[in-house]
């Protein structure tokens, strides 16, 4: 999620410029973009830092890892919600209602936003482990103290949403440069460099070890977590009819932008497998054990705050954008099709949806209090991620199969773009999908002795009620008064 992954397109097109505004937009011819700048931005939106950790305790088999979901996941999904944005707008919502019904249009919009509520306190326990490296680096593992920082930040961050305020919106643009491109960089060079003078690899790198150890479903658990971090893909889509020619051009652009996430992926995931052990690697604090291992080793131990503030700044950014993007999608909708009851649908005097906000800082500060209540923090990132996955893969299940009801039932609308072997894309997509979902309900290795029903639990109990549950509470006892605008349908 960005990383994942900011879907800036859904407040986007929801807002209403004024009639000025509005005539002018129509006067002026759509603006151009390049298949390179393209790329650059879907880029930005996907690749992350965060996720680096938990595949380099696969050492080199990390690169296949990454390869797999690429091919059999990322690839669909930038191409297919390319054929959908350029014949239909409004996002997800929009297609999974106009291909299969309008409740399940906000079953799919309801998961983009609730998958947010696990993707706080995972995104801010790994601020929290980057902080305590400029603290103590001890606290990284304290889930009394992740915790803290959790609700502090987060509620800070609805102040700042809640009034408005765009003082910080540059941040996230800056992320890419900033949190990832930057200390990316420095961390593989520094990787390099300490190969180089001839120092051992903590973990292997020989041909032998390319592929991950078969050990069960459980050494190939961590994969699902990539689903993750490819997720986001879709959000860019919306400006393929931006392009002089997108039948040819989206695709060089979605593959462009491929390489280069699998590069910022895989070599930093690297890097920290060179220095850290795998049995020694924080699934929260991993990348600053990496920078603070080569820091140590090259005596400029000074610079590790430099990156833990690069890397704190970026996530900042990231977390302040998520706040202002699902839920303000979640809002339009509900107020043109009446989702959610009054209470959630009003707004401040900044015009911003403060009780939506409020209301799921409640559910947050409940979930940081299990970092506090729960021993290993790792073990809470991993399942909170991991429900973060399969809620978000809910959404990706309708999408790829309103893209193959609509080829079918509306052949003939206007598309910018479209998908060869689209049935073939979908499909794949949908099995990989489903993949991921049974996959999530495997415990990873280096998580085991706990019962396994216990993890199942947790994990079905969040996406059962989290994913399934609530949405149809909603729809079920929603109300005609409870829609206080006209839908612009």
């Amino acid at each position: 999620m960005a990383s994942m992954d900011v879907p800036a397109d859904v407040p986007k097109r929801t807002q209403t410029a004024p009639p000025t505004q509005a005539a002018a937009v129509r006067a002026t011819p759509a603006p151009v973009l390049t298949w390179v700048t393209l790329a650059l931005m879907t880029t930005s939106s996907v690749a992350s830092l965060r996720a680096a950790p938990t595949m380099a305790v696969y050492g080199l088999a990390c690169v296949f890892l990454y390869l797999v979901p690429a091919v059999v996941f990322l690839l669909p999904t930038a191409l297919v919600s390319a054929e959908l944005a350029s014949g239909w707008s409004g996002g997800v919502y929009r297609w999974v209602s106009e291909g299969l019904s309008k409740p399940l249009g906000f079953l799919a919009v309801w998961c983009q936003f609730a998958m947010t509520i696990f993707y706080y306190p995972s995104l801010l326990a790994f601020v929290a482990s980057t902080i305590s490296y400029v603290i103590d680096p001890s606290l990284a593992s304290n889930g009394l103290y992740t915790a803290i920082v959790i609700m502090v930040l987060y509620w800070t961050g609805v102040w700042v949403s809640s009034r408005g305020t765009k003082a910080l919106a540059g941040l996230s643009s800056w992320g890419l440069i900033i949190g990832t491109l930057v200390p990316g960089t420095i961390l593989v060079v520094l990787g390099i460099v300490f190969l180089g003078q001839g120092n051992p690899s903590a973990a292997p790198m020989t041909a032998s070890h390319l592929l991950p150890e078969w050990t069960g479903l459980a050494s190939l658990v961590l994969i699902v977590n990539n689903f993750l971090s490819y997720s986001g893909m879709e959000m860019n889509a919306v400006h393929v009819s931006s392009l002089k020619d997108p039948a040819k051009e989206y695709p060089k652009s979605m593959f462009l932008a491929m390489g280069l996430v699998l590069l910022i992926f895989i070599l930093p995931a690297l890097a920290i497998s060179w220095v850290v052990p795998a049995d020694q690697t924080s699934l929260t604090a991993g990348v600053m054990q990496a920078f603070n291992a080569f820091f140590s080793y090259f005596h400029i131990g000074w610079m590790t705050p430099i990156a833990a503030v690069m890397l704190v700044a970026a996530s900042l950014g990231g977390m302040l954008t998520w706040l202002a993007g699902p839920s303000k999608g979640l809002l339009e909708i509900s107020r043109s099709e009446g989702y959610l009851p009054p209470f959630l649908q009003k707004l401040n005097k900044y015009g911003i949806q403060q009780n939506i906000l409020v209301t799921q800082g409640v559910v947050t500060t409940a979930i940081a209090l299990m970092y506090a209540l729960i021993p290993n923090v790792s073990s809470v990132y991993w399942i909170f991620s991991t429900i973060t996955t399969q809620v978000y893969l809910i959404v990706y299940l309708l999408m790829f199969a309103a893209a193959m009801r609509l080829r079918k039932t509306q052949p003939d609308h206007p598309r910018g773009y479209r998908v060869p072997a689209l049935h073939l894309m979908c499909t794949v997509g949908l099995l990989a999908s489903v993949a991921a979902l049974a996959i999530g309900f495997v415990p990873p290795s280096q998580f085991g002795g706990g019962s396994v029903w216990s993890y199942v639990l947790l994990i079905g109990g969040g996406l059962v009620i989290l994913g399934l549950l609530i949405p149809y509470a909603f729809l079920k006892f929603r109300k005609p008064t409870w829609r206080t605008e006209r839908s612009a349908s």
